[in-house]
């Protein structure tokens, strides 16, 4: 079977290459993204794999299904770059749900401790020979509040770290995990309380109509001054616009950004050499206390093996059965993972 793999990367390839070759599947690779203007790049394949920042909307679905396209299979656990609505009973979404819970979780306290023990400044100084301390405190991890918005596998991942550092864990999340509560690591609070009560606040949730903003004016105003943001998850979780004038007001302490809401048109791509036009992005890195990395929380060995396997797996159970576990459906009003292999 025959797949065209939209917005490659070096880094894609040898993975997929391995899974591919065992399963018989071929997967062609095009270093532009899956968009209106490059649906037309599918046609002849039986699939197409998508990322982030792909776009499957109604118009690319329908011109996918012309094509005789049975599935796009996600690299990824986010879907809200596809129109899942529009595609029920023409083309099967497949994803990745949990690829490596520990690598987005450990990028996330990697951040953290960047941000509060300033090594980032560190790092620049020493290299100048600069070994002076000035304006280098940071603050202990140990005894401090984070607040956890979405407490799926990496969620728990990154609480069980957070535990370790000796931190205080409150929660939140639409459908609360029973096995936390019963192991005493977590308080479950609304978010109001999670936003008056956090030192840190790290956001594992997915991007959805509820999720939109979940960080934006009114959040930060209730947030204890100096508080950290971390995002890891998706850029849309986060009012950038909100997050910089808190920011700029001395609100917020730090931001540490592996995701931006405008991401698109400037992550994965080197862009040393141009003039930055998302004057938002530029004022936030600009910032002493904000870190930003290019949507890398992924971007492990371990991580690209497992997204390679599972794509390849998803694909092949598709193709040779119509029905996949890891298969997002739109029923009665919800749209999760397919529970009934009955989505067409």
């Amino acid at each position: 079977m025959k797949i065209a793999f939209f917005d490659a990367k070096p880094y894609d390839k040898p993975s997929f290459e391995k899974y591919g070759k065992k399963a018989g599947v071929c997967f062609k690779y095009f270093e532009t993204k899956l968009t209106e203007d490059t649906v037309y790049l599918a046609k002849g394949f039986d699939g197409v794999c998508i990322f982030v920042n792909d776009v499957a909307n109604s118009k690319v679905i329908d011109a996918l299904y012309e094509m005789g396209i049975k599935v796009i299979a996600l690299r990824c656990a986010g879907f809200n770059n596809v129109d899942v609505k529009h595609a029920l009973s023409k083309i099967h979404v497949v994803r990745v749900p949990a690829y490596s819970p520990y690598a987005v979780a450990e990028h996330a306290v990697a951040m953290l401790l960047t941000i509060v023990r300033r090594i980032h400044k560190a790092y620049i100084r020493t290299r100048d020979f600069n070994f002076s301390l000035a304006n280098m405190t940071g603050f202990d991890l140990h005894g401090k509040t984070v607040g956890v918005i979405g407490t799926g596998r990496i969620g728990q991942v990154f609480i069980d770290i957070c535990k370790g550092f000796g931190m205080n864990v409150l929660a939140f999340d639409k459908f609360p995990n029973q096995g936390l509560i019963a192991s005493g690591k977590v308080k479950y609070v609304e978010l109001n309380e999670l936003f008056e009560n956090s030192d840190i606040i790290s956001l594992h949730c997915p991007l959805t109509e509820e999720t939109h903003h979940v960080i934006d004016k009114t959040a930060l105003e209730k947030c204890k001054k100096g508080v950290v943001i971390i995002n890891t998850s998706r850029g849309a979780l986060v009012d950038s616009e909100a997050l910089l004038t808190a920011i700029k007001e001395r609100k917020v302490g730090g931001a540490c950004l592996d995701v931006y809401e405008e991401e698109s048109d400037f992550f994965f791509e080197d862009l040393s050499g141009h003039i930055m036009d998302d004057d938002v992005l530029a004022r936030l890195i600009s910032m002493p206390n904000v870190i930003v990395t290019s949507h890398q929380a992924f971007l492990t060995e371990e991580a690209l093996e497992n997204i390679a396997e599972t794509t390849v797996n998803n694909i092949c159970s598709i193709i040779a059965e119509g029905k996949c576990p890891n298969e997002v459906c739109f029923k009665g009003g919800e749209i999760g993972d397919c529970k009934t292999g009955k989505c067409f």
